[in-house]
């Protein structure tokens, strides 16, 4: 078993130091200090676990049989069905949360009047200039010959129904950029642009 805590800045940015420490902290408090660890599963036999598990399984059940009833995931997403639901989703937990209805603390319950420091916010523009100077390093160290050829297979793989990781994975050891991997598979199957 694994929790993962996010740190409160990631969907704005990569996190600062701080946030990173304190969701860091939030897992070691409660690895160290609440004994969940210690157990298995610490609530074991509770009804209400048990019965949000079959809430849950009920509900999910319930859409995958819709998704199915209408021709299944890809035609769903062709039409623009799972789409539709995940904004209607957004949507209504945004409404909750901005009535009161569901709690988000720091938000909407037991926010502060001000905001704390965040930290220092990286300078994105000058880790993005030395990245594609990486890149651009990577690129005239690498055998070009080799790297295209790589590609070529690539696009032919994913022409066929040949299994395409053997052959990313010598695109990579070429030194091709994760970019030209993507744009072989671009090239072959094209981008996908929702209706």
């Amino acid at each position: 078993q694994s929790l993962h805590t996010n740190a409160y800045d990631e969907a704005l940015a990569l996190p600062t130091e701080q946030s990173a420490t304190l969701a860091l902290r939030t897992q070691q408090l409660l690895a160290h200090e609440t004994g969940v660890p210690e157990v298995i599963d610490p609530v074991a036999g509770s009804w209400y676990v048990e019965h949000l598990t079959d809430t849950i399984e009920r509900e999910a059940r319930a859409l995958v049989d819709d998704v199915e009833r209408q021709g299944g995931a890809v035609a769903c997403i062709e039409r623009g069905v799972m789409q539709d639901a995940i904004a209607r989703s957004a949507y209504a937990t945004q409404q909750a949360v901005e009535r009161g209805d569901q709690v988000v603390v720091g938000v909407n319950r037991y926010a502060e009047d001000e905001n704390p420091p965040t930290g220092t916010v990286p300078d994105y523009a000058a880790l993005a200039a030395g990245q594609r100077e990486r890149v651009a390093a990577a690129r005239r160290r690498r055998d070009r010959t080799k790297v295209e050829k790589t590609l070529a297979s690539l696009r032919s793989a994913a022409a066929s129904t040949e299994p395409l990781m053997p052959v990313i994975l010598d695109a990579v050891r070429a030194r091709a950029t994760v970019g030209e991997i993507s744009d072989a598979l671009r090239s072959v199957w094209g981008v996908y642009r929702p209706a």
